[in-house]
C-alpha cells in the first residue's frame, strides 16, 4: 500500500533544529514537530522542494 505524501517546509525543519523557545506557543510547536517527527514521519513519504533546501541552508550555523 502507498503511503501518503507529507510536504516538509521550513518551518519544520526550523522547529526541528531550533533551540527551547521561551514563548510557551513556539515551544509547544517545537514540542509536536518533534513528536510527529519522532513518531509519525514513517508512516509518510516526505518530500521538499528545492527552495525549502535553499531557505533552509541560510539558517543560522550552531556553534560547537
Amino acid at each position: 500500500m502507498e503511503k501518503p505524501t507529507f510536504y516538509i517546509e521550513t518551518s519544520v525543519v526550523s522547529y526541528l533544529t531550533a533551540r527551547s523557545h521561551r514563548d510557551l506557543v513556539i515551544a509547544t510547536y517545537q514540542q509536536l514537530t518533534l513528536e510527529w517527527w519522532t513518531h509519525s514521519r514513517q508512516e509518510f513519504d516526505l518530500y521538499t522542494s528545492p527552495l525549502v533546501i535553499e531557505e533552509a541552508g541560510r539558517g543560522e550555523p550552531t556553534s560547537g
